[in-house]
């Protein structure tokens, strides 16, 4: 298995190791040099960090100055995209937004054809 961004699945085979502080994806520019693509790093422990000595980071997903950083190639995870997507259907539905209806026009917008329609010009 490869190394892979934690954010978006991209390779990262072309980096050299150790990554660098302000490393980033080259796919998605997320810092990569983060808790969430660390070895260390599980959601079931205190912290989210099994490293017990390792100072507490607050950020899991922005770059930090971890002595004990070691990037894992399992970091990826659909799940996390896939419950986003789910919830973020969830929220339409409940406030009554179809999937696939377009997104209604901003205030700027509708002052701006309704500026066109008065002055007559066309689109």
């Amino acid at each position: 298995m490869a190394l892979v961004c934690w954010k978006c699945g991209a390779s990262l085979a072309d980096l050299t190791l150790p990554l660098r502080r302000l490393e980033e994806c080259r796919q998605c520019h997320a810092e990569l040099h983060v808790c969430k693509l660390c070895e260390w790093y599980s959601l079931s422990v205190a912290k989210h960090c099994r490293e017990t000595v390792a100072e507490e980071v607050k950020d899991k997903e922005r770059a930090n100055f971890c002595d004990y950083f070691k990037p894992r190639e399992d970091a990826y995870s659909t799940k996390s995209t896939d419950a986003a997507s789910k919830a973020q259907a969830e929220l339409d539905a409940l406030f009554g937004k179809k999937p696939d209806a377009p997104a209604e026009p901003s205030a700027a917008d509708k002052a701006r054809a309704e500026l066109e329609a008065l002055f007559g010009k066309k689109k």
